[in-house]
């Protein structure tokens, strides 16, 4: 029996009062002497949830904590490096809708003139061609609610039009000749937004294909091009990445598969967290061996360089035009549960050389790397090839030729940019808009009359013949833009060419608008050249000893062949 007298009973009472005490104690010199500091693990991430917990509990004025962070997630990503970004739930559909190969809406391009939305095109068997929208049309309500004024922006204009699938949409149309607005309701659908959206002969053996990006359905869309192009029997290749801004890695590694020779590299990927990842052709392609040439400008970035990096590397055909971007980082999309995401570089890519095309960049908003092209310009790298400022260093293709890592693809063959004819009027008439503004008045005022010209080369014949140059000149001036004869004449080819296309663009369509440019762009000129002269695939480089070897062995020849003639 124990005794009640026993003083071991007590002990864990004064344990449980000592413990008490203690924290009593710790508590009032942590707040007296310690500038009462929070008791926390001191790690960054435990500091922005406390330091947003204290703002919602203590600050001065009511603060809505979800703006809060929306604005401060940019700002953190931004210290990482320039293509790590965070997007807004709203946000997130509109990033994808490019790449996912349709998106939920009504199937319209259009513009804004004079506080109104112009319908320029209307996708061909969309829900707006079905219901009887027209190119041309102004749309001047949405839903029984005026669209007109300032409120008339291309985000508005977006938010309004797209929608789920299967839900209605009313608009209130304006359209030439007709004095009532005419009501049309549209069933939003499944848009399809094409990544190729040129494919078409240039002569009669070599074809030609415009990638505007690389999304999910690239490469079904690139297997149609090609078996279209096979039906004309065609030869030789030019694929054009110009103005291409990259998209999803794998498209391009499919397409680069189709050209490429069994267990080629196409590309790797490595990153602090995230292993060596190779990219190797199955031999299965089905164009290996025609002649190829890559069309690359100071726009083509990300995929597209992963594709022309590719090419150049494994020598298996030649790149023309003038440096690409140079983005050489690998985004992982992470999303959240608000429907928010950030696209997160995880990774660096390298060609099969072994380059990064990665331009360099500091931590942090960088001005430097955003006025990049910019800065290109001012040094006169888009106009000759000597200013190209190789900052990385060499690396050697398959056949020993020298390529560089550190910004973006250099190419085989430099094409300059064109500036024959530009003048201070071409360029305040471009970018003012007043050059695409004329085109769709002409276009709109013209429809019935231009719709007998039912091809590019008989309605950029009919163009010709209609004095556009002149005729813009007057509707400038009308418009704010100060008549410039001198100007107007030396420019007279460029305005010509900028207001045609644009009439064929609105009239036609994509194709066709491309088509016509092509038809004195440099770039095209010395691709046919190039196959014409059967150089498209390249060739090893002579050293200056081989060079050496090869003069002797043709000295010792002729020595040889005159002692023989005597």
């Amino acid at each position: 029996m124990t005794s009640i007298n026993n003083p071991k009973r007590f002990t864990p009472l004064l344990m449980a009062l000592s413990v008490v005490f203690g924290i009593l104690i710790g508590t009032f010199y942590a707040n007296h002497f310690s500038g009462n500091r929070l008791n926390i693990i001191s790690t960054s991430s435990n500091k922005l949830n406390n330091l947003l917990r204290i703002v919602d509990d203590e600050y001065v004025d009511t603060v809505n904590v979800n703006s809060l962070v929306e604005k401060a997630m940019p700002l953190i990503l931004a210290e990482l490096d320039p293509h790590s970004v965070y997007i807004s739930a709203n946000d997130v559909q509109a990033a994808n809708d490019d790449l996912k190969g349709s998106f939920s809406g009504v199937g319209i391009e259009f513009n804004i003139w004079q506080d109104t939305l112009h319908v320029q095109n209307v996708i061909n068997n969309g829900p707006a061609e079905r219901a009887g929208v027209l190119a041309g049309d102004k749309i001047v309500s949405v839903n029984g609610k005026p669209f007109v004024g300032k409120m008339v922006t291309n985000e508005e204009a977006m938010h309004r039009l797209k929608g789920p699938r299967d839900t209605k949409v009313k608009l209130g149309v304006k359209r030439y000749g007709e004095k009532k607005i005419k009501y049309i309701t549209v069933t939003r659908g499944d848009v399809p937004t094409k990544s190729i959206n040129a494919t078409y002969m240039l002569d009669d053996n070599t074809g030609y294909i415009k990638i505007k990006n690389f999304g999910e359905n690239t490469y079904p869309e690139m297997l149609i091009a090609l078996a279209t192009l096979s039906q004309e029997d065609f030869g030789n290749l030019v694929i054009d990445l110009r103005g291409n801004v990259g998209g999803y890695l794998a498209s391009a590694v499919q397409i680069a598969n189709e050209f490429l020779p069994e267990k080629r590299l196409i590309v790797y990927t490595q990153g602090r967290k995230s292993p060596r990842k190779e990219y190797r052709s199955d031999g299965h392609g089905s164009y290996q061996n025609i002649p190829l040439v890559v069309l690359i400008d100071e726009t083509s970035a990300s995929a597209a360089e992963i594709l022309a990096g590719a090419i150049q590397d494994n020598d298996r055909g030649t790149i023309i035009g003038r440096r690409s971007f140079g983005k050489g980082l690998v985004q992982q999309p992470i999303a959240f549960n608000d429907g928010s995401m950030v696209r997160l570089t995880i990774a660096r890519y390298y060609t099969p050389s072994g380059r990064c095309i990665q331009k360099p960049y500091t931590s942090g908003t960088d001005k430097n790397y955003e006025e990049d092209l910019i800065a290109r310009y001012e040094h006169g790298e888009y106009f000759y090839q000597d200013s190209i400022k190789h900052k990385g260093p060499a690396y050697h293709t398959t056949l020993g030729r020298t390529v560089y890592g550190g910004g973006g693809i250099t190419p085989d063959i430099f094409i300059p940019e064109d500036t024959l004819g530009f003048t201070s009027y071409y360029k305040a008439a471009s970018m003012t808009g007043l050059i695409v503004q004329y085109a769709y008045n002409y276009t709109d005022n013209n429809r019935a009359k231009l719709k007998k010209y039912d091809s590019m080369e008989l309605l950029s014949d009919y163009l010709r013949r209609q004095n556009m140059v002149e005729n813009f000149a007057r509707f400038a001036e009308r418009n704010g833009l100060k008549r410039r004869n001198l100007m107007i004449r030396k420019s007279h080819s460029l305005l010509e060419r900028y207001i045609n296309s644009r009439v064929i663009y609105g009239m036609l369509d994509d194709e066709a608008f491309i088509e016509y440019l092509n038809q004195d762009d440099p770039a095209i000129t010395a691709s046919l050249k190039l196959f014409k002269a059967r150089k498209a695939f390249p060739q090893k480089e002579r050293t200056a000893a081989n060079n050496t070897s090869k003069r002797r062995h043709a000295t010792a020849s002729a020595r040889t062949k005159k002692s023989t003639a005597h």
